[in-house]
Formats: structure tokens, C-alpha cells, sequence
């Protein structure tokens, strides 16, 4: 089988000329390779949840129309997930000058350099292959990004040599050139100073750069892709207004709007560290995964947080990362064959996951005991919602009558599977059950019994059905 990472063969200019290699720009390989894929009915940007229908069309349009685009969205949204991805429509390989800095395609040299280099070895000059992944740059901006670090400055070294300042190869190009032929992006675009958001106009509009008082005519050949929060962009900081209008695109994220696109979220992107084997990694029934994603839905809805804010989708993916770790933890005590999280599990979300909450009436001395209750509330809010959806209709008078002569059941975040289900003997309907919250038959074990069983018992009640009563990790259900 061909390595996927093995360079095409030509290895001097004369050799690719021979193969038919031809040059094209970024965007016209971005855009063939956008709708090859579209004509065979392949996944454009795979592993982007929810925007299939809104943000995907909006970007594939902007990519077609050869537009650099900024995302506009919270945070979380996934807008520097799917500026990754753009990186999957470049060429695989692409040919390259060996040793240029600029990334400069053989058959379209754009440095002095570059011309030199041609002029001196002719078609044995040397080619070199860059595969996709090593064309994309990426800058957080922040408050201390300099024009240097962007675009490039003199090297008081090169002079030092002898060069003088006009000579274009005294400069140490910064972030963006060292990008050409590829994707640049500019993360949370709106914090980066004013003054420094001037430098890149050249860069979006004329394809050139200006370094100290003097201009590198150097036709850059990239797509810029800039993301900026929504309030941001507006008030804490701004795009200055000759810089947004050479962006061909604006598009707007969002949170998945369908609690399935949650869940799917939420298993794509959480317990990716866990190891391969059944044994590494910790089940989470499917009617855990959908708590945690109607939870995170009522966090975002609930009047107490602040909107501007947003919750970001890292608030899930780490609250069902944290239960995973609870469900591993009690079966490294407890002995048990394969973790499998149980509701006993949730409640280690809430303090896990406050701080990547912002309540809107926080001020300067938030109420910490106030919040968790809120989050409690909505845990408990988004618990009962899924055992109403996942258990209508279903027939639990026979595991409620366990508790009509004084009987209780004590769960606990180390309490074993097989010591939870001792405790209620023969369970009538217990294949139904697990059943319907998805458990094929033939694949049922004790601890998925268990977890569904105590599901049951907290969906109990939450629809007061049961009693409970908690007291520090014991959970004692009764009539």
C-alpha cells in the first residue's frame, strides 16, 4: 500500500516541467478541489457538526467566489475547528522551491531569490513537496502582535553583512508571507491593535507588503480566514472598517440548533484521549450523553447566564469527559470489569464545568453557591426532560413497588454495579428497560443494567414518584 505521506518523484524544475505539472493559484486549487468533491457527493469540510445546512453552503459559496471570509460567532461555535478543516480541499502535495522561504512554486518564482536561483541552475534547479499540512499559519491576536510578527521586519543581521536597507533580502518575513501558497488565519481578529490591522490591507487587497518605509513588491498567494466573537466586534474591540470591507466574505456560526446534532457533537469530539479497547474506555449510554447535551442547551437558554458570553461547546464535551472520569474511577475501586457512567456520575459536572460559565448578574462579587444551585437546577431540569422523552409509555410500576413495604436502595458514585442491583433482586421488565434506552440484547452487562436502572429510579423521582434522599456520595432511594 502507498504511503499517504510519500512526495510525488520530480526533483528539479526540468523534471517537472516534463510531468505536466502547471501552476495555480490557492484559490483556484481550493475551488477545483471544493467542487470535485461536491460532484461525487463527498463530505466538503467532514467533522463539522450542525452547519450542514447554514454555515458549510455559506462557506463553500465564498471559497467558489475566491473570497477570504471572516466567522463571526461565540465561543465554542467551532470556527477554528472549521478553518482546520479548509486545509482537507488543498492538494495533497504541492511543488516548491527547495529552500525557499516563501514557499514559492517553481514554475512562479516571486523573490529575488527565487529569480537568482533559476537563472544559476536552470531546469536542474532543485524541487522540493510540501504536503497540505505544512500550509497553514495561524496567530492568536493579541494586544502585543507587532507588524514583525505579521509581516516581517529588517534583519539588522543581514545588513550587518553588507545588504542594504532596500535590498529585499534583508528582511525577515513574519507569519504571513512564511504562508504563501497556503491558509493564514487570524484568531479573535478584533483584539488585534488598530494600527496593527493596517498592515494587513496590502496583504487582502494589492497581494503585497510594505516593511519600514519601504515596499517588498511580493504577490502573496494565500487565503486569509479571520474568526471574531460577535460582541467583540462591536465593543471590546473592533475590525477597522477599510480591513472588513476587503474581507469578500462575512459568515455567521452558531450552536447546533438540533439536540441530535449535540449528541453527535459531543461523541465526535469527547474521549479522544481514552485508549482503543473496551477496557481503556468508559461506555456513556446514550441516555447520559443526551443529559448532558439537553443540559448544556438550558445553560446556554437560561436567563441567569450572560448571552453575550455565550457556552461554548468545550462546556459538554468536558462535562461528559468528567462523568467518563467518575465512572473509570469507581471501577479502578470497586473492581469492576468496564466503567460504565451512571447518573450517580452527573452531579461531578457542576463544579467541574462553573467556570467556563459567566452569569449575567455576577458582578464584581459573584454569589458562588447561587450558581452551582442554577446549574444543579437545570442538571436536574435536563434529567427529567430525557427521562420523559427516552421512558414514555414505558410500564415501571413493577420497579416501584420494590419500595412499597419500607424497602430503600443506596446508589453512590463508588457503589459497584452488582451491589446496586443485589439490593432489588429480580427487576420486572428490566429487557424492556434497557431496550429502550438502547442497549442491544446480547450486549447487556451488569453495570449497563445498573446504569439504566438507576435512570429509571432518578426519572422516578423527578416525576415524584420516589423519594431521595442525599447525603454527601450516598444516594438512598425509597417510597
Amino acid at each position: 500500500m502507498t504511503d499517504p505521506r510519500t512526495a510525488p518523484a520530480p526533483t528539479t524544475l526540468g523534471e517537472l516541467r516534463d510531468s505536466g505539472a502547471v501552476y495555480r493559484t490557492v484559490k483556484a486549487e481550493l475551488r477545483a478541489n471544493l467542487l470535485a468533491r461536491l460532484a461525487a457527493g463527498e463530505d466538503t469540510l467532514p467533522g463539522i457538526v450542525g452547519f450542514e445546512d447554514t454555515v458549510v453552503p455559506e462557506v463553500e459559496r465564498a471559497l467558489i467566489a475566491g473570497h477570504d471570509l471572516v466567522l463571526l460567532g461565540e465561543r465554542g461555535q467551532g470556527k477554528t475547528r472549521l478553518i482546520r478543516t479548509l486545509i482537507g480541499l488543498l492538494d495533497e502535495w504541492t511543488p516548491v522551491l527547495l529552500g525557499s522561504e516563501l514557499n514559492e512554486h517553481p514554475l512562479h518564482p516571486v523573490s529575488v531569490w527565487a529569480h537568482r536561483q533559476l537563472t544559476e541552475h536552470g531546469d536542474a534547479t532543485p524541487v522540493g513537496w510540501l504536503h497540505r499540512s505544512d500550509r497553514f499559519g495561524e496567530k492568536l491576536a493579541t494586544p502585543d502582535t507587532s507588524v514583525g510578527d505579521l509581516i516581517g521586519d529588517v534583519d539588522p543581521i543581514k545588513v550587518a553583512e553588507g545588504r542594504t536597507l532596500g535590498d529585499p533580502e534583508t528582511v525577515h518575513y513574519g507569519l504571513v508571507p512564511r504562508t504563501n501558497r497556503g491558509i493564514f488565519s487570524v484568531n479573535e481578529l478584533p483584539d488585534l491593535a488598530e494600527r496593527i490591522q493596517v498592515a494587513l490591507l496590502n496583504v487582502l487587497e494589492e497581494r503585497d507588503i510594505q516593511i519600514r518605509g519601504y515596499r517588498v513588491r511580493l504577490p502573496l498567494d494565500l487565503l486569509l480566514v479571520a474568526s471574531a466573537n460577535p460582541e467583540d466586534y462591536t465593543n471590546r474591540g473592533r475590525i477597522i472598517t477599510p480591513l472588513k470591507d476587503r474581507f469578500g466574505a462575512e459568515v455567521r456560526t452558531h450552536y447546533p440548533i438540533e439536540l441530535a446534532d449535540e449528541i453527535r457533537l459531543l461523541h465526535q469530539e469527547a474521549l479522544v484521549a481514552w485508549g482503543t479497547t473496551q477496557l481503556d474506555t468508559p461506555l456513556i449510554p446514550e441516555h447520559l450523553a443526551e443529559i448532558v447535551a439537553r443540559f448544556a442547551r438550558l445553560v446556554r437558554e437560561s436567563s441567569h447566564v450572560d448571552q453575550r458570553s455565550g457556552v461554548s461547546a468545550r462546556f459538554a464535551i468536558a462535562g461528559l469527559e468528567t462523568i467518563a472520569a467518575s465512572a473509570v474511577r469507581r471501577a479502578a475501586i470497586s473492581g469492576e470489569t468496564r466503567p460504565v457512567a451512571r447518573v450517580v456520575d452527573l452531579p461531578a459536572i457542576v463544579p467541574a464545568s462553573r467556570g467556563k460559565v459567566e452569569f449575567a448578574d455576577a458582578g464584581s462579587d459573584p454569589d458562588d453557591e447561587r450558581e452551582l444551585e442554577i446549574l444543579e437546577h437545570l442538571l436536574r431540569q435536563a434529567t427529567a426532560q430525557t427521562f420523559r422523552a427516552r421512558c414514555a409509555g414505558l410500564d415501571l410500576t413493577g420497579l416501584q413497588e420494590h419500595f412499597t413495604g419500607g424497602d430503600t436502595v443506596e446508589s453512590g458514585e463508588l457503589v459497584p454495579a452488582a451491589a446496586l442491583l443485589g439490593q432489588l433482586g429480580t427487576i420486572p421488565r428490566l429487557a424492556e428497560l434497557l431496550g429502550r434506552l438502547g442497549v442491544p440484547e446480547g450486549e447487556q452487562s451488569a453495570e449497563q443494567a445498573a446504569a439504566a436502572v438507576e435512570f429509571a429510579l432518578e426519572g422516578l423521582y423527578l416525576t415524584r414518584r420516589l423519594a431521595k434522599d442525599t447525603d454527601g456520595t450516598r444516594t438512598i432511594y425509597g417510597a
